[in-house]
């Protein structure tokens, strides 16, 4: 379910007065492929409640160029909802998704196999809670990039 930042925010604090363990993800999204479902079902895993920030359309194109996204942000956001592990999704206009961690303060961030803990944006605000910040690997061969290369070719 895509959700704003402010109920999120109110998700998140409801969800540690349970003492529920949070999950937070995010990225752009792009062109969902096998990699990122098994990211995502890794990341649910570690938790009760899986959280993902996506980029939005602004933001992809900051970082990823003027042809991208490829799909729009609502878009993205539906089908990351439509996943079984992932409970809400909650789009970021920054580049980075520091404001929305720092406003949800999950008790696990994670990101994939391109990251270390030291590089991760948000790591400080989460290990400084007593989280902790978990590095997925990636799935071998399996981009947004190279699926929009095969596009191409």
């Amino acid at each position: 379910m895509l959700i704003t930042r402010a109920l999120a925010q109110h998700i998140t604090t409801e969800l540690h007065s349970q003492g529920k363990t949070v999950v937070f993800t995010n990225g752009c999204f792009d062109i969902l492929h096998v990699g990122h479902v098994s990211y995502l079902e890794a990341a649910k895993k570690l938790g009760d409640v899986l959280i993902v920030g996506v980029n939005s359309d602004d933001s992809v194109r900051r970082l990823k160029g003027a042809s991208r996204p490829v799909n729009p942000a609502s878009e993205r956001a539906a089908v990351l909802s439509a996943l079984r592990a992932v409970d809400f999704t909650c789009l970021f206009e920054e580049d980075t998704p520091f404001n929305l961690i720092y406003a949800l303060e999950p008790d696990i961030l994670v990101k994939g196999g391109d990251y270390t803990p030291e590089t991760v944006v948000g790591a400080d605000i989460v290990q400084n809670r007593g989280g902790r910040v978990i590095i997925l690997p990636f799935v071998e061969g399996k981009s947004t990039t190279r699926v929009i290369q095969r596009l191409q070719h």
